[in-house]
């Protein structure tokens, strides 16, 4: 791979896109290849916008996506259909996460060395930031549902990277509000590419309830017993 692009959806994510930036610029420091990032704002009402042109996290290799779709499956197919239009897709990797989600400094370098060993795709795992609003037996009930280990089969946004001429030959993210990872994850198995459970690029990501999607990650931590007051 010649290219690595990271695709960042926003919607309304003031408070913890810092952190999420800031852990891609690290990641990106370590990938061995040159990195450009999509930030998809999506609807924002916030102060997401102000935070990008204040930090201009990666310079000139960041650049701005404006959609107003509501739907992380529209916004992740526009960043990806950014980069698509900037690099050959024969030499770019693809890799997304999310803006309530920190990436580990070996995060991009890890895909690609699992992209150069024959894999189409990387499918990461994710650990929980805070557990301090919930109860000890939610740890223990997350830690009995959840399968840190090689050939894991978790999908996440959050933690998802992939060639690009698999991407476009699985037809790329559908536009779904939520669940698009899973869909694409399937197109990708169904056309016979090769995908890398992973469980040594975990992704730290929010202990939030309520997300900006309908599912995903804080669907299943909403049905988890919080702590008591």
């Amino acid at each position: 791979m010649r290219h690595a692009g990271v695709v960042i959806p926003v919607h309304d994510e003031v408070e913890l896109l810092p952190r999420c930036l800031s852990a891609v610029r690290a990641a990106a420091k370590t990938a061995g290849v040159a990195v450009h990032v999509v930030v998809v704002l999506d609807r924002c009402t916030d102060g997401s916008a102000a935070i990008l042109a204040a930090e201009r996290p990666l310079g000139h290799s960041t650049h701005v996506v404006r959609i107003d779709a509501a739907n992380v499956g529209a916004a992740r197919a526009a960043g990806c259909a950014a980069l698509l239009q900037r690099y050959d897709v024969g030499g770019l990797w693809l890799a997304t996460t999310d803006a309530d989600s920190a990436v580990g400094p070996t995060w991009l370098r890890q895909q690609l060395r699992y992209a150069s060993s024959g894999y189409d795709a990387v499918a990461g795992t994710v650990t929980i930031d805070d557990w301090t609003s919930y109860r000890e037996e939610s740890q223990r009930a997350y830690r009995r549902g959840y399968r840190r280990r090689w050939g894991h089969r978790h999908v996440h946004g959050a933690n998802l990277g992939f060639s690009a001429d698999a991407y476009v030959d699985a037809g790329g993210f559908a536009a779904l509000p939520t669940g698009e990872d899973v869909a694409l994850v399937a197109a990708l198995t169904a056309a016979g590419r090769r995908i890398a459970w992973a469980d040594d690029v975990p992704v730290m990501t929010s202990s939030r309830r309520l997300g900006r999607s309908p599912g995903g990650m804080s669907r299943f931590l909403s049905a988890l017993p919080a702590a008591p007051l």
